[in-house]
C-alpha cells in the first residue's frame, strides 16, 4: 500500500490558510487540521477525543494528556502533548466558537470552561458528535473507522490544491518533521504508539524531502 504524502511546510501553511477562510466552520477546521499535523493522532482518536484529554477542570490546557486506550487505535494508552503553541492556539479558537454557540455546554459551567468535559473535543458544525462505525475484525475484535471525518480531510486538502492527501498524511508529516529534527526513533514510536520501531521507521522512510536534498549535493 502506498503511504500518504508527506506535506511540506509551505503547503502546509496553504492549507492553514484556505481552511481559515473557506468551507463550514472554519475555526474547527483550523482546530482539526493542526492537531492532525501537530499530534500525529489516528483519525478515529481526534473524533473520539474528550473534552477532558485537552482542558483541566479549571479551564486551563493539560500540556501533557495522554490517547486512553479506551479510544487509542490499538487499544494502547499513549501520551500526548499540548505543548505546542500553535495547535493550542486553534483548539482554543474553536472552543471559544463552541461557547459562543452552546455546542457542548454542562450546567457545570465552573468548570472546563463550561463544556462537558466527557463530550467530544470536536464535534459537526451542527453540533453533534462524529458518528463512528464499528467493524469486525477477523480475530472477533472491534476496529472503528469516522468516513465523514475522513472524507472532510481530503475535502480540505483538495480544496487547497493538495491531491491524494487523508489524515494519514497528518501523521505521516508529524513523524517525518521529528526525524528531520534529528529526535530519537524511540521517542517518535511512543507518541505514534506502533508496536514496533520498525513500523515507525516505515513510515519515515522514504520521505521526499530528505530525498531531494540527497539529490541537491550530488554534483
Amino acid at each position: 500500500m502506498a503511504k500518504a504524502p508527506y506535506i511540506e511546510e509551505g503547503r502546509l501553511r496553504h492549507l492553514l490558510k484556505v481552511a481559515a477562510i473557506s468551507g463550514e466552520s472554519p475555526l474547527r477546521n483550523v482546530a482539526l487540521l493542526t492537531t492532525l499535523y501537530g499530534t500525529g493522532m489516528m483519525l478515529t482518536e481526534i473524533a473520539r477525543l474528550p473534552v477532558r484529554a485537552y482542558l483541566n477542570a479549571d479551564g486551563s490546557i493539560r500540556v501533557k494528556s495522554c490517547v486512553d486506550a479506551r479510544i487509542a487505535y490499538n487499544g494502547k494508552e499513549r501520551p500526548v502533548y499540548w505543548s505546542n503553541a500553535k495547535v493550542a492556539k486553534a483548539i482554543d479558537a474553536y472552543l471559544t466558537y463552541r461557547i459562543v454557540y452552546r455546542h457542548g455546554l454542562t450546567p457545570m459551567a465552573t468548570e472546563y470552561r463550561g463544556l462537558d468535559p466527557h463530550g467530544p473535543l470536536f464535534l459537526t458544525g451542527d453540533g453533534d458528535p462524529y458518528k463512528l462505525i464499528e467493524r469486525r475484525t477477523g480475530s472477533g475484535g472491534a476496529s472503528y473507522s469516522c468516513d465523514s471525518l475522513s472524507q472532510f480531510f481530503r475535502k480540505l486538502h483538495l480544496q487547497a490544491g493538495i491531491e491524494g492527501a487523508s489524515a494519514m498524511s497528518g501523521r505521516r508529516t508529524f513523524a517525518v518533521r521529528l526525524a528531520n529534527k534529528g529526535f530519537d526513533l524511540r521517542h517518535i514510536n511512543e507518541l505514534l504508539g506502533h508496536e514496533t520501531l520498525t513500523a515507525t521507521k516505515r513510515l519515515i522512510d522514504a520521505d521526499p524531502v530528505r530525498l531531494g536534498l540527497i539529490v541537491a549535493g550530488v554534483i
